[in-house]
């Protein structure tokens, strides 16, 4: 009789969970459903965890939009930002084993790195880094525009990343400071990010399929493709060396078992992940990111700071845990309530989507047992008065292009690469009487605005739409002999003043055999100077100085090697006889004559 009740007992307590399971989630399938239609989105993917079990997962809409293969909760996802908690928790687990030390300088770690000023070295720490409070803004264009798998060339583009504010003055986002994060686990463990987010995370917590590269993407089963907002595919971004900062791939099965490790203060299935100091630590307020006060709209939302890789604020009173992720063609929320023990992990296939915010609050008042709110409407309500607004906007917006301008030189004279050292190098070239812009995995059609000022417009299948608005400005500057020297352009909007980058010109191919006619001796006044060829290459020598060797720019032009701003030009006759050289420099111009 006693083990008869004991059963019944406990079918009782199973038949009471799953009535409260139904309870909260009844109707979440068709409601997601209008989620899809309504927000015209290819597909997304959810999970509801609570305590260590999770209590739903499904995928909605297409991983492949084109031939029509559904998201399931293992289709694969890239996560974006959603990467940064993984990475901070690397240097949680390293500061357990006593291998660093919050407060330490990453320059400790990484004896090459600088910052932009001796302030900046001296004060910055780790703990600085992971809560996003360095003083420098996002100068994300750096590793976008210029991407490398090489983590030193990034590191060494920190040196030259300006700040906007002084060290904890203010929040910034700065995904640069997540890469160094990843690079300082790499020189205490002496293995890539990639193998300590395997070994450390991704092992323990049996997420045999989450990954860390597009390549291993490229070659997964059952992966998702991400599209934009019209619904083209778009390519997988590889984010390369800033991966610590958002490349990790993961699906909303695997991705559960990373908010139930977090919602166990760092243990999973009775296995400790995590220190559960560090998990205490990291969910706490470590900035003030801004002060959100409550609206009249919503009321229950408010504050908005970070712990490390992680959002905290209130909603509707519950504690929420939360970061976000956008990379091309994907968005991402990885949300939980430390409180109630509840996590949400909503993954979508399309660029810059609003979907995984929306569907996150929609369980939460399930979830939560709070009065709901039409997340729909709201959206739509939002995004209506942001339409009135912009027209209004446009209606009284006065345009800054003076009319009637022309560009000051021939196109071909702004022809160069153009190099900043916290950037990258990127190329300017003619072609049928246009500027084109090349950057590694972009071209930009440049379309004159005003005097030397031009709107890049990225070039899309060999075409220009000129309907995507181009909000950067590219102004180029000459020195005082009237050559084109640099170019300023406003690719972090955070600092006042521009971004420059200096113009190298580029060498054009000659033959041998034309070089031969600037072969010879020059005199002017008792001063003399030669031509002559080695190697296939022209030089000149002056008396009392070295050889310079000389590489051809333009019609008769050549700049001289390591003498920046010091050009020789040949005077050549109709019978293609050169007659003068002109030593053109920064002190003036002086001609020899052809002896």
């Amino acid at each position: 009789m006693k083990k008869i009740l004991i059963i019944l007992l406990s079918i009782l307590s199973i038949n009471n969970a799953f009535s409260q399971l139904d309870k909260r989630l009844k109707g979440l399938d068709s409601e997601l459903e209008k989620v899809l239609k309504k927000l015209e989105e290819p597909g997304f993917a959810v999970a509801i965890v609570e305590n260590d079990q999770i209590l739903y997962s499904k995928g909605f809409g297409y991983r492949d939009y084109e031939n029509k293969i559904k998201v399931d909760s293992n289709t694969l996802f890239a996560i974006g930002s959603a990467t940064k908690s993984f990475t901070s928790s690397l240097l949680g687990v390293l500061r357990e084993d006593e291998k660093l030390n919050f407060e330490d300088s990453p320059i400790d770690h990484i004896n090459e790195l600088r910052f932009y000023n001796s302030q900046m070295n001296d004060v910055i720490s780790i703990r600085d880094m992971m809560s996003h409070r360095t003083g420098l803004p996002r100068h994300d264009l750096s590793w976008y525009f210029f991407p490398t798998f090489s983590k030193d060339s990034l590191v060494s583009r920190v040196k030259h990343h300006k700040p906007f504010t002084s060290v904890r003055n203010q929040w910034w986002y700065n995904n640069f400071m997540f890469m160094l994060q990843g690079v300082i686990a790499e020189r205490i463990t002496n293995k890539t990010w990639s193998e300590n987010i395997k070994e450390m995370i991704f092992d323990p917590l049996g997420m045999t399929r989450s990954n860390t590269s597009i390549a291993e993407l490229e070659n997964s089963e059952n992966a998702a493709f991400g599209y934009s907002q019209d619904f083209k595919k778009m390519d997988y971004y590889k984010i390369a060396g800033m991966g610590p900062a958002g490349s990790i791939n993961s699906s909303v099965n695997e991705m559960s078992k990373w908010l139930i490790t977090w919602i166990n203060k760092g243990e999973y299935k009775g296995k400790k992940i995590l220190p559960p100091n560090y998990t205490e630590e990291a969910i706490s307020s470590q900035s003030v990111v801004v002060a959100n006060l409550p609206d009249e709209d919503n009321p229950g939302l408010h504050l908005t700071n970070y712990g490390y890789g992680w959002f905290l604020s209130s909603y509707k009173g519950h504690y929420r845990v939360e970061h976000g992720g956008n990379i091309d063609g994907f968005s991402t929320s990885a949300a939980f309530y430390p409180s109630d023990k509840v996590g949400i992990i909503v993954l979508s296939n399309q660029n810059a989507s609003n979907t995984p915010s929306i569907v996150r609050n929609i369980i939460s008042d399930r979830m939560l047992d709070v009065k709901k709110t039409d997340w729909l409407k709201y959206h739509f309500d939002k995004l209506k008065e942001a339409e009135l607004i912009q027209k209004e906007l446009d209606k009284n917006e006065d345009s800054d292009k003076i009319k009637g301008t022309n560009p000051s030189r021939s196109m071909n004279e702004y022809e160069g690469e153009y190099t900043n050292l916290g950037y990258g190098t990127f190329d300017i070239s003619m072609k049928n009487d246009s500027l084109f812009m090349k950057i590694p995995n972009k071209t930009f059609w440049l379309s004159h605005h005003h005097y030397d000022t031009f709107l890049p417009y990225e070039l899309k299948n060999g075409k220009v739409n000129l309907e995507d608005e181009s909000v950067i400005f590219i102004t180029f500057s000459a020195d005082q002999l009237g050559e084109i020297k640099k170019l300023s352009t406003g690719l972090e909007p955070a600092i006042e003043e521009p971004i420059y980058f200096d113009r190298k010109i580029k060498p054009i191919d000659i033959e041998t055999s034309e070089l031969d006619k600037y072969v010879g001796d020059f005199k002017f006044m008792k001063n003399t100077c030669k031509t002559y060829l080695k190697e296939d290459v022209l030089y000149v020598f002056v008396p009392e100085q070295p050889e310079y060797r000389l590489n051809p720019i333009g019609k008769h032009l050549f700049s001289i090697e390591k003498l920046d701003g010091y050009k020789i030009k040949f005077d050549v006759s109709e019978n293609e006889k050169v007659t003068h050289i002109s030593f053109v420099q920064p002190n003036g111009t002086f001609k020899y004559k052809k002896d």
